[in-house]
């Protein structure tokens, strides 16, 4: 038995040596609300690194949701030597609030996230932002949308990411559009379809062609649009998908979109082949 325990304890301590680091911390507080992004770094990380990094947003409407929703997209990431964060924003079940506090909270993340490049030993400059569904019209927001900025912000550091990662996002809240019942008379100006201009960050956008919510015609508008302006947008369609054909719960469609990131990545530099 006792050449057993030896190889176990052994295999542990080899696992430590080389599991990939997390660590949380807290990146606004407001009043009594303390909101976390949990950190994945790579297992060679070192502070003094300039990694390219991604920032994830859960979906769910806006309404519920939670961290764990992006941690495979995180972790497959962490393995290829980005820097990952998973952000926690508040919402209607959580706090009570509209997307407005939620898009706030999306803005104050990648603030931090950018300000605090050095702690976290990333590049300020390959940060990309991602996400699903509502998670993904927060994403698309940091990139588009100027206003609806938390008081508290340091608005002199930017919050546009680098890059896109979508997950069948909501980018349309217009009349029609996801969400327009709750945004109403400001989506104008809360719409990322509504606000694409020259320089925006190049777009990876995921959809299956059966999504009741995102319909196929607005992502190709999405493309056309950023096309226009001279920006890159991948819009890779899935058939007979659904809404959020993208998670682990569809196995099959979970490992295609998790390549087509990486392969992404990879074709904007971020990620080794």
């Amino acid at each position: 038995m006792r050449p057993i325990f030896n190889l176990i304890i052994f295999c542990a301590l080899v696992n430590s040596l080389f599991a990939q680091r997390t660590e949380t911390v807290i990146y606004k507080q407001l009043d009594t609300i303390s909101l976390e992004i949990r950190v994945h770094y790579p297992k060679d990380h070192a502070k003094t690194d300039q990694r390219p990094a991604a920032v994830f947003y859960f979906g769910g409407g806006w309404v519920g949701g939670t961290i764990n929703h992006f941690q495979p997209q995180a972790e497959l990431l962490q393995s290829k030597g980005m820097v990952c964060f998973l952000v926690e924003y508040r919402t209607r079940k959580s706090h009570e609030t509209t997307p407005v506090e939620s898009l706030k909270d999306a803005k104050s993340a990648m603030r931090y996230v950018r300000a605090h490049a050095a702690q976290f030993g990333i590049d300020p400059q390959k940060i990309a932002a991602g996400g699903g569904s509502a998670g993904g019209h927060l994403a698309a927001a940091t990139a588009f949308i100027d206003g609806f900025n938390e008081k508290s912000d340091d608005l002199g550091t930017g919050a546009v990411p680098n890059a896109l990662l979508l997950f069948n996002p909501v980018i349309d809240n217009g009349p029609g559009g996801y969400g327009f019942e709750r945004v109403g008379n400001y989506y104008k100006d809360f719409s990322p379809l509504h606000n694409i201009r020259p320089g925006a960050p190049p777009t990876l956008f995921l959809l299956g062609t059966k999504d009741a919510l995102i319909p196929v015609e607005t992502a190709e508008y999405y493309r056309t649009v950023m096309e226009k302006v001279g920006s890159r947008c991948d819009l890779i369609l899935y058939e007979d998908q659904a809404h959020g054909f993208f998670n682990p719960g569809h196995p099959e469609y979970h490992q295609k979109t998790l390549k087509a990131m990486v392969d992404f990545l990879v074709s904007i530099g971020y990620v080794k082949p």
